[in-house]
């Protein structure tokens, strides 16, 4: 169909994302169309459309595609503008070369660490044997297969394949482990004593190693992560920037030339020296150079970061109401500092802070609120959730 309406295709065929990504920003393309099962769904299928940066379309550019799309208006080709198909070669040898040359690996080899992966079944099978060959360390790889059985896990499974994931890196002694999700964008961190670290800690952790490391710079974090992350880069001298919680929010944010750090919060990585999205592969990579040139354990590191007291709710909310409830909840902030980076962020003096964010794609309001203990954040997310509740109404 592309072909017949006069576009040229590049078909990469079975590709991790962040693959896709890279070729498609390092070549001159105009954009990407990558199709995967949706997440925990596995009768349904995602269409991602990609920027020329290989990135998620913001979203005056998705409005832009969806009145094109409903309106039909598309350009006729004639039939000498019949445009073609090709499989371009070694697409996986050019990422595998230009990450090793961009991530810092560093005394990698001397170290003799070993590590855990997990490719979990996912498209990161056809990636990780030919850069770890490169890498030159003892890796553990496990489910190194294209599952076209499984193209996505329920959570059952996700939980499964974690157990077992902690089990392999706590009786092998392995420095840690990742388990990479099936297109290979996020990953979940495994410590060396086979703990599971939450996406909320991980954050922090790569940050105190990028940060701990760099010592200046700058990283870009959505406005929903712990303001712990403010603590820990301010001890290493580095600022934050708070971006929203957009992806193209944050691959704009990460494209800034002394941002050394970004991530969404759920697992997703961005190595700016490497790329401006976010690459599980790369973060793979990056975590094994950092975790070789410190002489602490990820669980050393995590116990050394302030606990963060961060809880989360999502409200039903009629989409006639939601403006009505955001500009409630500004009524209500009073004197208070308000925030609006992404929503209506208000903090309250020497208790804390809440978030209101309306989802763009539901009929639902999502509200963060963080406190100095667990109490307080639970009574801040109670009294602000009665405010998004009756106005609602």
């Amino acid at each position: 169909a592309l072909n017949a309406s006069a576009i040229n295709v590049v078909d990469l065929e079975a590709q991790p994302l962040p693959v896709a990504r890279f070729e498609t920003e390092r070549t001159d393309y105009s954009g990407g169309v990558a199709l995967r099962t949706t997440p925990g769904d596995p009768q349904s299928i995602d269409i991602i459309f990609l920027d020329e940066r290989g990135a998620e379309l913001s979203q005056a550019a998705q409005r832009k595609l969806q009145r094109v799309f409903s309106r039909q208006e598309f350009r006729r080709a004639f039939p000498g503008e019949i445009a073609e198909l090709t499989y371009p070669p070694r697409v996986v040898e050019w990422y595998t070369r230009e990450l090793l040359r961009c991530v810092n690996m560093n005394t990698v080899q001397e170290t003799g660490m070993k590590v855990v992966a997990d490719c979990a079944g996912g498209t990161t099978s056809l990636v990780l044997p030919n850069l770890l060959g490169r890498i030159g360390i003892d890796v553990l790889t496990i489910n190194n297969r294209l599952d076209e059985v499984s193209p996505t896990e329920t959570v059952a499974q996700r939980r499964a394949g974690l157990q077992r994931l902690s089990e392999v890196v706590s009786s092998s002694r392995a420095s840690f482990g990742v388990r990479f999700d099936p297109v290979g964008e996020r990953i979940r961190i495994v410590d060396e004593k086979g703990e599971v670290v939450s996406d909320e800690r991980a954050l922090l952790v790569v940050l105190d190693l990028v940060a701990a490391e760099r010592k200046t710079g700058r990283v870009a974090l959505p406005v929903t992560t712990t303001r712990v992350a403010e603590q820990v880069c301010r001890f290493h001298g580095v600022e934050v920037d708070w971006t929203p919680t957009s992806m193209d929010a944050l691959t704009q944010a990460a494209a800034a030339e002394d941002v050394i750090f970004a991530a969404d919060g759920r697992g997703g990585f961005v190595v700016p020296e490497f790329t401006r999205t976010v690459d599980g592969i790369a973060a793979f990579a990056r975590l094994i150079g950092l975790v070789a040139r410190t002489r602490l354990t990820l669980s050393q590191i995590d116990a050394r970061i302030p606990e963060a007291h961060l809880l989360r709710r999502s409200m039903p909310t009629p989409w006639a109401a939601k403006g009505s409830v955001m500009r409630t909840v500004v009524e209500a902030a009073g004197p208070r500092e308000v925030d609006t980076t992404d929503g209506v962020r208000v903090v309250e003096p020497d208790r804390g802070w809440v978030l209101v964010l309306p989802d763009p794609a539901d009929a639902v309001t999502h509200l963060w609120a963080e406190g100095d203990d667990a109490d307080t954040a639970q009574t801040l997310l109670d009294e602000w959730a009665a405010v998004v509740e009756a106005a609602g109404q």
